[in-house]
Order: structure tokens, then C-alpha cells, then sequence
């Protein structure tokens, strides 16, 4: 690539040729992402290595850990994303991924699913008053500036979170959703919401998506939790708005003041519809976005990026523009409905049957052993006692 020597020099990034498209490759190859490598990415804690007995959620193309490309297709743009998913948000499509089920740290892109689990339960203008324990926030956080004490409508808090990507509304939002159960009913609750949209990667610890433990999600998780957001008027109010005035609480704050929506997807890509922004040390830059266009509304989901070739919402950008450019139909896989997640887990495939491989068939019980036994002695028996009979008529 032109200058990519210069790049490297500079920034220590290489933009590494986009392979051919997936139909090219062996059946069973795993396809290298496009790829933009950066040398001095910080260590991130591993990714759990996906469960291999169990099929892959949306079809058997997601389950990779490559690329996932419609066949005879261009390839997709090369990204630093480590992770990334295109779908149709009307259709279900997957238009194309890479490695769309490997598990990582969700950062603020978690908020999406805080709302799809509290927004239809809470009246938007009930007032909360904030506690410490809403504010109790490591001193980096990404914060709003809540103020114990302060009242505040439901309202406000949602955009103080799609907004500002406020972590202390993150922690009121879930407090007041989880009635007597708190904070911990909420979370129990947002990871009871992804088991019902079949976003089975997905563990939530906190409401905001500050890293812990065993928090994980995945882009494909990802593109099902915005798909329900997305198709929320009140949710697309609250996410879309440019800018808005946080109210002043007296005698702290007499003035108040205003707060700027993050996502520059909204001012900068025609059609934009909404998203999250997100980042921890842990998970790296994490993106959705989503757009419409000629009728169609695609969303984009990323995970493990950095800010080569472009901030995340540049990045989304390539890959919307690559997916509308794809002829209506194509498809890798497709994002499940909650219908399809509850048949999948009253009934999970067998690793036999995943793979195609013949139905193993049940062995023989033993009653059916000992019924044919009973029955062979029985034949004996008579065919002795005739013989005895035939005997003593003979003599």
C-alpha cells in the first residue's frame, strides 16, 4: 500500500492488504480480517475461547474466528477492530463479521443493554434523588457530575448516559429500576434480557461497563441488544439528541450546564440513526452505530479497536459504506429473535449434529436383552420336553 512505510515509521501501524473474498478460500480455512495492526496495542486480559460443542448463534459462518464475507463480494475495509459485525436491522442479515463471537470487555457499549432492560420499566418522569453510592466511581470515570442530593427526572439520567456516557447515571438508572433489589436486581435482569434475545456471550457485571470480571460480550451480542434499542422511539430520542441542558440543583449547581452527545456518527455520516461510544483500558474501543439508507438500516458493532485507520465512529463508517454496498440478500448468517433464542435453549444441538454427522443410535436396552434370552430358553425348553415325550413313546 502507498506510504504504509511512512505510516509505520510514524505511528508504528500497518495497514495490511485486504485478502481476497471468503469464496476463494478452502471450505474449511478460516479467513484472515482485514486488518490494521498496531505495535503497540497495550495487553488486554485474553478472550474465552468459544464453546465449540455448541453451534454458533445466527449459523455456522459466525462461528469463526476470521472473516465472514458473502461470497463473489469485495472485501471489507481493513480495521484495527479485533471484532466487528454489519447487519440489517429489518431483515435480521448479517452482511458480513469477523471473529463475531469472540468475548471481550464491553466498556460503555454495556449502557445499551442497560436500557434495553430498564427503559421499558421506568416512568420517565419519576424524580431520583442521587446517593454516594451512585457516585462512587473510580476518580477517571466517565461521569456526568450528579450530585448527591440532587434531584433529577428519569428522563434526564437517560440522556445524561446516551449522552455523556455517565457512569453515576448508570449507577442511579439501576439502583431505581431494581426496586428493593437494587442495583444487583438490575444486573440480574440485564443478563436475564440477553439470554432472552439470545445474546448468550454476554455477562454482565455493571450497569455502565467499567471492567470486572467475567464481564464480556461480543459483536454479535451486540448488534441483537441494539436491535431491540433501535426499535424504541424513546430510546432514539434520548440517544439522538445533540446537546442538552443537565439542570441546575441548588445551592451546589445554581446554573447547570450543557452536555454534548459523543457520538459523531450523528453530525458526520448521512442517515446516521444512533450508537455508543466506549472505552476501558480493558476492552479498548468499543463502537455501535447504525444508519439508513435506500431503505435499509444497517447497524455496525466493534469490538477491541483503536483509533487506526480512524476513531471508531470513522471505522463504523467504512464498514456501513462497504455493507450498503452489498447487493439486498447477501448474508453470512442472521441475527436471532427472541423466539429463535428460546427454541435454541430448550433444545441445544448436539456436537454430532452440528457437524452433520449421522445420529448415533441407542443402544439396546436391557429388557429387550433378557426378552430375547427368555424367549430362546423358552423354545428350549419345548423342544427338550418333545424330545423327552418322543423317547418314552419310542420305547
Amino acid at each position: 500500500m502507498a506510504g504504509s512505510g511512512f505510516l509505520a515509521a510514524v505511528t508504528g501501524v500497518v495497514l495490511l492488504a485486504s485478502p481476497t473474498p471468503a469464496a476463494s478460500a478452502p471450505a474449511d480455512a478460516v479467513v484472515p480480517c482485514p486488518y490494521a495492526s498496531i505495535a503497540t496495542i497495550p495487553p488486554t486480559p485474553p478472550s474465552p475461547p468459544r464453546d465449540t460443542s455448541k453451534a454458533p448463534v445466527g449459523g455456522e459462518r459466525l462461528g469463526t474466528t476470521g472473516l465472514a464475507g458473502p461470497d463473489g463480494t469485495p472485501a471489507p475495509p481493513a480495521l484495527s477492530a479485533m471484532s466487528w459485525v454489519v447487519a440489517d436491522l429489518d431483515t435480521g442479515e448479517v452482511l458480513g463479521a469477523c471473529a463475531p463471537h469472540l468475548r471481550r470487555r464491553p466498556a460503555s457499549v454495556q449502557k445499551l443493554l442497560l436500557a434495553a432492560t430498564a427503559l421499558p420499566k421506568l416512568d420517565p418522569n419519576l424524580v431520583v434523588e442521587a446517593t454516594a453510592e451512585d457516585l462512587a466511581l473510580p476518580a477517571d470515570s466517565s461521569a456526568v457530575g450528579m450530585i448527591v442530593g440532587g434531584k433529577y427526572p428519569v428522563s434526564t439520567l437517560w440522556y445524561g448516559l446516551l449522552l455523556q456516557s455517565g457512569n453515576d447515571t448508570a449507577n442511579a438508572l439501576a439502583r431505581v429500576a431494581g426496586g428493593d433489589g437494587g442495583v444487583p436486581a438490575t444486573i440480574a435482569a440485564m443478563n436475564a434480557e440477553a439470554r432472552r434475545l439470545g445474546a448468550d456471550d454476554t455477562h454482565a457485571v455493571t450497569p455502565s461497563g467499567l471492567d470486572a470480571p467475567d464481564q464480556l460480550t461480543s459483536a454479535y451480542d451486540l448488534a441483537l441488544i441494539a436491535r431491540v434499542d433501535l426499535d424504541r422511539p424513546d430510546f432514539l430520542q434520548y440517544d439522538t439528541r445533540p446537546t442538552f441542558q443537565w439542570p441546575a440543583q441548588p445551592p451546589k449547581d445554581p446554573k447547570g450546564f450543557q452536555i454534548q452527545n459523543e457520538n459523531k456518527l450523528l453530525t458526520n455520516y448521512q442517515g446516521a440513526l444512533g450508537g455508543k461510544t466506549g472505552f476501558t483500558d480493558e476492552a479498548r474501543h468499543t463502537y455501535v452505530g447504525a444508519a439508513q439508507r435506500d431503505g435499509r438500516r444497517l447497524v455496525v458493532t466493534l469490538m477491541g479497536a483503536e483509533i487506526v485507520p480512524g476513531r471508531t465512529w470513522k471505522q463504523a463508517s467504512m464498514l456501513l459504506d462497504w455493507g450498503f454496498a452489498l447487493p439486498k440478500g447477501s448474508t453470512v448468517g442472521h441475527l436471532v429473535t427472541p423466539a429463535e433464542a428460546e427454541e435454541l435453549h430448550r433444545t441445544p444441538p448436539s456436537a454430532g449434529a452440528q457437524a452433520g454427522a449421522e445420529p448415533a443410535r441407542p443402544a439396546p436396552s436391557p429388557s429387550r436383552h433378557y426378552g430375547l434370552l427368555g424367549l430362546l430358553g423358552g423354545i428350549a425348553l419345548l423342544i427338550i420336553v418333545a424330545a423327552v415325550v418322543a423317547v418314552r413313546r419310542l420305547r
